[in-house]
């Protein structure tokens, strides 16, 4: 279901678009689960209450499907939106829609966050950097010498995979059902994977070698729906130290569940999306998130949801 209090829009909307102030906006699809706008919203009261200028942002969210996505982006910027958040299935085939890329969304091929120029959206990715500080604040983990199980190989997966040999992790293992995507995010990954070992597997048939005392990081979609299976069976592997759940909505997903079962540490998405949303907001506003608000905001909403 939508969070409370913000709806979620659609391309018809956006159409006939006439809502005051500067804007911000999510687009994916599907959208209703995201809690992007509260964390936004929170964070732009307290920037509006330091600088009147920010007294007029407000965060939305958009279902947009692939073949609206470029027209929604030139309808976003000629109404005058200051700044995009993307989630999937969006990630990758925007950047054909924007006119430049940061060092690291041009390395994960993925974006996403876009900030507004005189003439189009310039691309960037803070997930990997919102990965990282939440793996280091709910789970005291750092990637730099971690051994990773990474599950997926669409755009957070990407990113994901570039923060991990970015920070040096001792090796990448990245497992998922498509072998075509697989390869693809392999071959992409070789020549920037300098000395750290990139191995990739199928998610239906583990392979021998798996490291034992793994991170497991899931940046699949499975988890979204309350139905899904868990992207691997913890069970099947050697040993895992800790897992870390991208999805955050539901709190609780079946990989996650697993985990808790066999007394892993475990943590879900949450903290990611908290920190990725605030590096956007400072990409947006050239001012520091007040991440601790955005933090508070997140986990109140979702206790609403989850209840």
């Amino acid at each position: 279901m939508s969070t409370p209090a913000y709806p979620v829009h659609t391309f018809a909307d956006l159409e006939s678009w006439s809502a005051p102030g500067t804007g911000l906006a999510l687009l994916g699809q599907p959208v209703a689960h995201s809690l992007s706008p509260v964390i936004h919203n929170a964070a732009l009261a307290v920037l509006a209450s330091e600088d009147a200028r920010f007294a007029s942002w407000h965060h939305y969210k958009f279902d947009i499907a692939p073949a609206e996505l470029g027209r929604a982006l030139q309808l976003l910027h000629a109404k005058g939106f200051a700044g995009i958040n993307l989630t999937a299935p969006h990630k990758e085939p925007v950047l054909d829609h924007t006119e430049g890329a940061d060092a690291f969304t041009r390395a994960a091929c993925a974006a996403n966050t876009l900030v507004r120029t005189e003439t189009g959206w310039r691309a960037c990715n803070t997930d990997g950097g919102g990965l990282a500080d939440g793996l280091r604040g709910d789970l005291g983990v750092e990637l730099r010498g971690a051994n990773v199980i990474l599950l997926g190989a669409g755009g957070a997966a990407r990113a994901a995979a570039v923060q991990c040999l970015r920070d040096h992790a001792a090796s990448l293992w990245i497992g998922n059902r498509s072998p075509e995507r697989l390869n693809a995010l392999l071959d992409h990954l070789a020549p920037l994977a300098g000395d750290v070992p990139v191995r990739g597997f199928s998610t239906s048939q583990l392979p021998p070698g798996l490291p034992a005392g793994a991170l497991v990081i899931n940046a699949t979609t499975l988890g979204l729906k309350g139905g899904d299976a868990p992207p691997v069976d913890l069970r099947q592997l050697p040993a895992p130290a800790k897992v870390y759940d991208m999805t955050y909505n539901p709190p609780v997903t079946a990989l996650l569940r697993q985990a808790a079962e066999l007394g892993l540490p475990q943590a879900n998405g949450l903290s990611m999306l908290v920190h990725q949303g605030a590096r956007s907001l400072t990409l947006w506003t050239g001012r520091p998130a007040p991440v601790e608000v955005m933090n508070s905001a997140a986990r109140t909403a979702l206790a609403l949801v989850a209840t």
